[in-house]
């Protein structure tokens, strides 16, 4: 009788039934516990990441901005300067003495700060405002070019006594004292003397025939209405946060001359110094800084770049930027209202999921539970009705219904028995195939041991015949010209037989036969070789069609590559008796995701029959009716496939045939 397996352990089932239910639970809320808020996390570093990334790119943009409306600054009075100097007005005034009143008219009307025109030599000959005269050290190159016969504009720096030779108004305007300031370097100082000054120079016609230069400036010291401008220009309509503010600031190296920013209430932080880091990064480094920064008394989105003079040195910086607290509050009311509407939709969500499944694995119990009575012997146990409608419930039917159809299944196991035999047959009938390919594997291996041997048994003959050759050569002296012919086709032949031997021992023992491997541009081994087969391309009429497009290199032996192309050549020329082209390629091409090179060898010969193709590479398998001994295309084989390439040919009857070569730039084992 048989033995009925023993009931199972109710602990163990119980541990089951616990293990199932936590791993339903676990489906059910990992999703929204752990899943969930990691995603959410990565999104909201994302997010922030792409938020500074967009506050960073608009400084930037409003930098470049502020750059070209200074640079416009620059240019219009570069060229009112120049207008003025080739004006009719102008060349009137010089005439008529009226230099000086129209120099200071137009000052006034241009909204310069001095205005002055020079001969070559130094001399003023007109000036605004009166009486000014201009240091050695105020004519800075952009005067030297306008006498040279180019105008130009730089912003330069100029110390008091340079100011107060053109203006005593100007020196004025341009002191400032320093306003001690968090975060900036530390300095002795605490007035700044110097002026950021706009300098023009215009050449313009003298009334002695010759050119001197007209010379303008304009202080940026104190302009309000250039940094007021420029920042209704950027802000003025830009979209930000309510509490934020764009401002726009001028340093003379590291002191705002030109601002509003401002230090409490209206007054502007003229006189406040940057922050010891940008400073050192702008001015120290000559880079450009696009990040936040300390302003005074607070962070901005900043951007600033650095001011060169005429002669190209760092005097200053120009910036632009916008406070940084807002845009930071309204990051972080965003992170706080999507982990808010998190929280809700877990609260809500939670619930729901535990119901569903209870749903599933309350049914997967019950099914449990009847699988340990089946166990223990109550084959006419069921699951019975499940109240579920969804898969549960269907599975849970199916169950039953499989109780009732064991015998079936079992006329079902024997029938796969019968088909698993059939493949076991099939299986074995395979193996058989293979081991018969093993045997013919052995047989060739033989055959090459075979052929090593006749070739050195050979050799010793022609050894032989080679020697007494020379002999009777020798032995007749003259009298052997009269059988030279016969002496030469002996040598002939002899040497035939040796060529013969040889590739039969490069078939038997390619090893022994290898070249130096080197690397080796294919392009140039196929114009060798075109050199090599000159002799039968002219007797056979055939014609060189040439194609060099591979730029990768390959490691192989020089010898054997060319003894590989050189066979093709020969080959194909030997197809068309009646000559014609003979392409020859070279080309970059990846084979099963190695990077290689192809050298292509086509003809329009006569083609190789399908039936043969096949066979081609086979050892003594030729198509020639004389003259071939059916090794050439084997050993070319062997020699490609032992550096990992491979030999394929493409042929059609009457059409030709193509062979390509491909070696992988990296030799594989």
């Amino acid at each position: 009788m048989r033995e009925r397996p023993a009931p199972a352990d109710p602990a163990a089932s119980g541990w089951r039934l616990r293990s199932v239910r936590a791993r339903l639970l676990a489906i059910a809320l990992l999703p929204m516990v752990a899943v969930l808020p990691v995603v959410l996390g990565f999104a909201l570093f994302w997010w922030l990441t792409q938020f500074d990334a967009l506050l960073v790119s608009k400084a930037h943009d409003d930098l470049i901005i502020a750059r070209q409306y200074l640079r416009r600054i620059m240019e219009r009075g570069d060229e009112q300067i120049a207008a003025l100097g080739q004006s009719v007005a102008f060349a009137e005034a010089g005439r008529s003495g009226g230099l000086e009143a129209l120099l200071e008219a137009r000052r006034t009307a241009l909204g310069l700060d001095f205005l002055y025109l020079t001969a070559s030599d130094g001399t003023i000959l007109a000036a605004s405002p009166a009486g000014a005269k201009p240091s050695g050290r105020a004519r800075r190159g952009v005067v030297g070019a306008a006498l040279g016969g180019r105008r130009e504009t730089g912003i330069d720096v100029f110390d008091a006594q340079e100011m107060a030779s053109l203006s005593a108004q100007m020196a004025l305007r341009a002191r400032l004292d320093l306003v001690p300031t968090p975060a900036a370097a530390e300095t002795d100082r605490t007035v700044e003397t110097r002026g950021l000054v706009v300098h023009s120079a215009s050449p313009a016609p003298l009334p002695n025939g010759r050119v001197g230069a007209l010379v303008g400036g304009s202080l940026l010291n104190g302009n309000l209405g250039f940094v007021d401008t420029l920042n209704d220009l950027i802000y003025a309509h830009a979209d930000l946060p309510g509490g934020s503010q764009g401002t726009a600031t001028l340093f003379l190296d590291d002191v705002r001359v030109a601002t509003n920013v401002r230090l409490f209430g209206d007054r502007r932080a003229l006189g406040t110094r940057v922050s010891r880091e940008v400073r050192d990064a702008v001015l120290g480094q000559g880079r450009t800084w696009l990040d936040s920064a300390f302003v005074v008394n607070d962070r901005y989105i900043s951007a600033y770049e650095p001011i060169a003079d005429s002669a190209g040195h760092r005097v200053g910086m120009l910036y632009v930027g916008f406070l940084e607290r807002p845009f930071r509050l309204a990051r972080w009311a965003m992170v706080a209202a999507v982990l808010a509407a998190f929280a809700v939709a877990t609260l809500v969500t939670v619930p729901i999921l535990l119901g569903l499944a209870r749903a599933v694995f309350h049914p997967l119990e019950r099914m449990n539970r009847t699988i340990a009575a089946v166990d223990a012997g109550d084959l006419g146990a069921r699951t019975g009705t499940v109240p579920s409608q969804d898969e549960i419930g269907l599975v849970a039917r199916r169950f039953d219904e499989l109780l009732d159809r064991l015998q079936a299944r079992d006329a079902e196991l024997r029938a796969f028995a019968r088909e698993l035999d059939a493949r076991v047959e099939e299986r074995t009938r395979q193996l058989a195939e293979t081991r018969q390919q093993l045997v013919m594997s052995e047989k060739l291996a033989s055959i090459g041991e075979i052929t090593a041997g006749v070739a050195h048994e050979i050799n010793n003959p022609i050894a032989v015949i080679q020697g007494n050759l020379e002999v009777a050569r020798e032995a007749l002296g003259p009298a052997a010209d009269e059988v030279r012919v016969e002496f030469d086709l002996i040598d002939q032949q002899v040497h035939r037989v040796n060529m013969i031997v040889t590739r039969l021992l490069q078939f038997a023992r390619p090893d022994e036969y290898a070249g130096y491997v080197e690397t080796v541009v294919p392009a140039d081994v196929a114009a060798d070789c075109l050199v090599l087969v000159r002799h039968l391309l002219e007797r056979a009429d055939v014609t060189i069609e040439r194609s060099d497009t591979a730029s990768r290199t390959v490691e192989v032996s020089r010898t054997e590559l060319q003894q590989v192309v050189i066979n093709l050549m020969v080959n194909a020329i030997h197809a068309m008796p009646e000559g014609g082209p003979l392409r020859l390629r070279t080309r970059d091409e990846d084979r099963s995701g190695h990077a290689g090179v192809a050298v292509e060898v086509s003809d329009t010969g006569v083609g190789i029959p399908a039936d043969r193709l096949r066979k081609i590479f086979d050892p003594f398998f030729t198509t020639r009716s004389h003259g071939g001994t059916g090794l050439g295309l084997s050993i070319s084989y062997t020699l490609i496939a032992r550096y990992g390439g491979t030999i394929t040919v493409e042929s059609e009857p009457g059409r030709g045939s193509t062979f390509t070569v491909w070696l992988p730039t990296l030799r594989t084992e």
